[in-house]
């Protein structure tokens, strides 16, 4: 079982790009992702339950590294990094679509399941090429300016601990511009909830 946060932190910034240096100050080397749209960012509220019903179809697995993730009430799609045997492959799962692009050449099916498809990519470039021709990129988060993607189980587990416990007991947007996820802790920078109201930076972590 997870251990509870024991620090929280929240800041607002009236600047975005305020927001954004502290963002990145505080992340560091920390795996990050950043949405490919900052002005759109990426809606969390159907986040949570597409991560629980994906695991609990071994859809996703907790120790996947997520390059690339694009979530809606009723679809998602996804690049994760994963061992095969003595490979590591690129795997894109998302809806089964009918568009001539659902069947690239340069990959393998590797999962064909009620509603979702998946095909494993042997080069980073070629799974999220794939992913952004999907979903056009809107409302996506990518990995970005790290030298490794966030694992899937740390996502998850800091995600379920912001959304569960706010910080500050405060109301914000779920529209996210950046999260860094490391495994002992987690900050989210989140759009303005209204027009005039100020970015806002969450962190949550384990004292050590």
């Amino acid at each position: 079982m997870a251990t509870p946060a024991t620090s929280r932190l929240l800041r607002t910034f009236e600047d975005r790009a305020e927001g954004l240096a502290h963002f990145f100050t505080r992340a560091g080397e920390a795996p990050r992702l950043v949405a490919f749209d900052e002005a759109i960012g990426s809606p969390l509220d159907q986040a949570l339950a597409q991560l629980e019903w994906t695991a609990a179809a071994g859809i996703l697995l907790p120790d996947d590294l997520v390059h690339a993730a694009w979530i809606r009430p009723d679809s998602a799609a996804a690049v994760v990094e994963r061992k095969d045997g003595e490979r590591r492959i690129y795997a894109y799962f998302g809806p089964r679509m009918d568009q001539p692009y659902a069947d690239p050449g340069e990959c393998e099916t590797i999962y064909d399941g009620p509603g979702v498809r998946a095909y494993a990519f042997a080069q980073r470039g070629h799974a999220v090429a794939h992913f952004l021709r999907a979903t056009q990129g809107t409302g996506a988060m990518m990995s970005l300016l790290g030298r490794r993607a966030p694992e899937l189980r740390h996502i998850k587990r800091w995600l379920q601990e912001l959304f569960t416990n706010p910080t500050g007991g405060t109301t914000r947007s779920t529209q996210l511009i950046a999260g860094w996820f490391a495994t002992a802790g987690a900050g989210c920078l989140f759009l303005p909830a209204q027009p005039g109201d100020p970015y806002c930076y969450c962190e949550v972590g384990i004292d050590t």
